[in-house]
């Protein structure tokens, strides 16, 4: 390791100490902080955020960089190590031209925003008052159009210097032609589904299911699956989100619905599947890029994948279900696997995209891509949002939400400032069907593993083949070469009928 390169390393773990240190504030904000903290939090993570802001565009930082490039680019054919360092560097030289074109005004007040927005989110979706929430969220679009103007982009889009930072290299064209195809083949299968005879019996899981049996219930799955309580634990918050803070502590929050079963079941499920890719990177890169997921897209596969492909499956509860009908005897003692089964991949609209089934999910998701492009640009103002936001429920699902904490309140995303991290949940819903079919042509029958509670394989070959890759490949280029195919939605598409022509007896 070069001396300049050794300097650089010192100085991006610095950095990311500081924004892991943030990062715990956050969680804590919307964990265990009494309500009251909000004005004071925002201003603890606004300073910090200004601190970050200023190592990370440091004089000092520039040359160290200019520096350990000119280094290992000279060393890059020698061994495999340079390779990661030469990712590091070029993954920090970018994270650096990044920030240096905002002002760090600019970015103390977005983390100010954003720490009382999340507060008066929180109060408004439980009050169902948009108009509470109305004034955070027009300061935070008008902080985010001006973060996109000075970023900017090669396609001079402001939505796509935005979604760049969850999906680098991709633009809002390219995602829209992605999402064309598949739109129209999943409504396709709605509309097969719908008129289906077959009826799951969604009541079951409507019953009473006491809230500590949830949690020690759901805590048994993760566990199962392969999330390590040594190094993470589960809370709650009023929107499920994982959080790694750096080696060795990784938190996932769910919420706990007393009479509807797959809210925090399937949340911790899809959570614990963020969490496993956390804990599966590199610690010792810790700070660096080689240590980082390769991108929200990536990220959403493995959450995606843990969540449906496996949580859903037939084989995961032919394991599973005698522990859970011995966690809740009263709802479950007498009901079949195969009603439990149907239950749990019931399709049908519905308002809450967090609680969508496999087939509806990815629709909720191209409404959000739609309506917050049209936020950015101006086409859709701040105060609009409620009745847009349902003319296009209406047309995309056939029904109008009953207020707004099932509409435009639902999600935290805007709130938190995530304008172009939306359309990373259907990138990874379609990632996750690709990896799925390359996992089973490798690793066997993994539907029988499955059935005998084996989950190491899997999880130890994603280990592998994703999570220690960290960034060392751009996103599409390291899930082409694990699953040997460019991103389409042709495996989600045959999984899904595979797995739904049998559940709906469709023809």
């Amino acid at each position: 390791m070069t001396a300049a390169y050794t300097k650089l390393v010192i100085l991006l773990k610095d950095i990311a100490t500081l924004k892991s240190i943030s990062g715990g504030l956050s969680w804590d904000e919307q964990t265990y902080m009494p309500p009251q903290g909000s004005a004071h939090r925002s201003e603890q993570l606004a300073y910090l955020a200004g601190l970050a802001h200023e190592k990370s565009t440091s004089a000092e930082l520039a040359t160290v960089l200019a520096e350990a490039r000119s280094e290992v680019e000279k060393l890059a054919d020698e061994a495999d190590e340079t390779g990661h360092w030469l990712v590091n560097v070029k993954e920090a030289q970018r994270a650096f031209d990044r920030s240096t074109k905002l002002p760090a005004a600019l970015v103390q007040e977005m983390a100010r925003a954003t720490s009382l927005g999340q507060q008066a989110w929180i109060t408004a979706r439980k009050e169902k008052d948009f108009a509470h929430f109305l004034p955070s969220l027009e300061k935070i679009i008008s902080l985010k159009r001006e973060e996109a103007q000075a970023v900017g982009s090669p396609t001079g889009h402001l939505y796509d210097a935005l979604l760049d930072e969850y999906e680098p290299g991709a633009t809002a064209g390219e995602i829209a032609a992605a999402f064309a195809p598949l739109r129209d083949e999943l409504v396709s299968l709605c509309a097969q589904i719908a008129q289906s005879p077959v009826r799951p019996r969604v009541e079951l899981l409507e019953h009473h299911y006491p809230k500590t049996a949830q949690r020690v219930f759901a805590e048994a799955a993760a566990r199962l699956i392969g999330f390590d309580f040594e190094r993470g634990r589960i809370d709650e918050s009023a929107h499920p989100f994982c959080s790694g803070f750096g080696p060795g502590d990784c938190r996932l929050t769910t919420r706990y619905l007393d009479h509807y079963f797959p809210s925090a079941f399937f949340g911790v499920l899809h959570e614990a599947g963020h969490g496993i890719y956390e804990q599966g990177l590199p610690e010792k890169a810790f700070g660096l890029a080689s240590g980082e997921a390769a991108s929200l897209g990536a990220h959403e596969s493995q959450s995606r994948l843990w969540e449906n492909l496996v949580g859903r499956s037939k084989a995961f509860w032919q394991f599973f279900y005698g522990s859970a009908q011995q966690a809740f005897p009263p709802v479950l003692g007498s009901v079949t696997l195969d009603d439990f089964y149907a239950a749990v991949n019931n399709v049908r609209f519905s308002f809450i995209r967090v609680e969508a089934d496999e087939v509806t999910y990815n629709l909720h998701v191209m409404l959000r891509f739609e309506l917050e492009q049209d936020l950015l640009l101006g086409h859709l103002q701040p105060r609009d949002l409620p009745g847009a936001w349902n003319e296009r429920f209406q047309k995309y699902f056939g029904m109008t939400p009953p207020d707004d904490s099932q509409g435009c309140l639902q999600d935290v995303h805007w709130s938190a400032g995530l304008l172009g991290y939306f359309p990373t949940y259907t990138l990874g819903n379609m990632y996750s069907a690709q990896i799925f079919e390359a996992a089973s042509g490798e690793l066997g029958d993994l539907q029988a593993q499955f059935a005998a509670g084996q989950f190491r394989p899997l999880k130890e070959w994603l280990n592998e083949k994703i999570h220690r890759q960290g960034r060392r490949l751009p996103a599409t280029k390291l899930m082409e070469q694990v699953t040997g195919h460019p991103l389409s939605h042709h495996s989600l598409m045959s999984y899904l009928r595979q797995k739904y022509t049998p559940l709906y007896q469709l023809q």
